[in-house]
C-alpha cells in the first residue's frame, strides 16, 4: 500500500485563533500532502515500496544518492507528528514524570519551555525544534530543513515545525510569537506525556532482554 496522508486529527479551524483555518487548509493539504505524493512516487517498484513511512526514514537517512527521497519521507514523517503534539485549547502544561524530567534538565517548567522558545527561534532558516528523550535524558534541540531526530535513534516527544509555511500567514516574520502561541496554547502535552511513559516502557524491556 502508498504511504497515505493522515488527516488532521481536529477541524481545520479548531486551532484558532493561534492557528487558523487557512494555514491549515495550506500546510496539511499542500505542503503535507506534497511530500508524501513524492515519497510515494520515489518508492513505486522499488523494495521500499511494502515499507512503513519510518523504515523510509531509517533506510536513507545519511545516503547521498537518496537524499530525495529522505527529504519527502523525513518531511512526511515529521508533519505527522506535529499534527499529533497539538489540539485545540491545548493543555496546561507539562505534568508528572514529564514535569520532572524537564525540571532535572532545565531548572524549572519556565526554563524548559524558554529553552524551547530560544532554540526554536535561533534556528536560522527551515527546520524543527524538537523535545526528545535519549539514554533516559530529555533534552530540547533543533533540526534543519528534514533533519529528524528518529534518524539518529532519538525518540521525539515534541515538535514545533519552523518552516516559514506553519506560521507566515498568521503571523508573518514573528516567529517568536507563533512559537510562544504553540507552547502555551496548542501543545498537548498529555501526547508529550505519553510518548514519554511509552519511551520508559520500551527501555526497560530493553534492559531486561539484555
Amino acid at each position: 500500500m502508498p504511504i497515505a496522508l493522515p488527516d488532521l486529527p481536529y477541524a481545520p479551524d479548531a486551532l484558532e485563533p493561534h492557528m487558523s483555518r487557512a494555514t491549515l487548509l495550506v500546510h496539511h493539504g499542500k505542503h503535507h500532502k506534497g511530500y508524501v505524493d513524492k515519497t510515494n512516487e520515489l518508492i513505486a517498484s522499488t523494495a521500499l515500496e511494502k515499507k512503513s513511512l519510518e523504515d523510509i526514514v531509517h533506510e536513507t537517512a545519511g545516503d547521498p544518492s537518496r537524499v530525495e527521497l529522505f527529504n519527502s519521507a523525513a518531511q512526511a514523517w515529521n508533519h505527522g507528528f506535529f499534527w499529533t503534539c497539538m489540539k485545540p485549547g491545548g493543555s496546561k502544561g507539562p505534568v508528572g514524570e514529564l514535569a520532572e524530567k524537564a525540571v532535572d534538565a532545565y531548572g524549572s517548567l519556565e526554563g524548559f519551555k524558554k529553552a524551547f522558545a530560544g532554540a526554536a527561534v535561533a534556528h536560522f532558516g527551515s527546520g524543527w525544534a524538537w523535545v526528545v528523550i535519549k539514554n533516559g535524558k530529555l533534552s530540547i534541540k533543533s533540526t534543519p530543513n528534514a533533519e529528524t531526530p528518529i534518524a539518529s535513534g532519538e525518540r521525539p516527544l515534541l515538535t514545533c515545525d519552523l518552516w516559514e509555511h506553519a506560521y507566515y500567514l498568521d503571523y508573518q516574520y514573528r516567529r517568536l510569537k507563533f512559537v510562544d502561541a504553540f507552547l502555551n496554547s496548542l501543545v498537548n502535552w498529555e501526547f508529550v506525556a505519553e510518548r514519554l511513559a511509552a519511551a520508559e516502557v520500551e527501555a526497560k524491556a530493553a534492559r531486561s532482554a539484555a
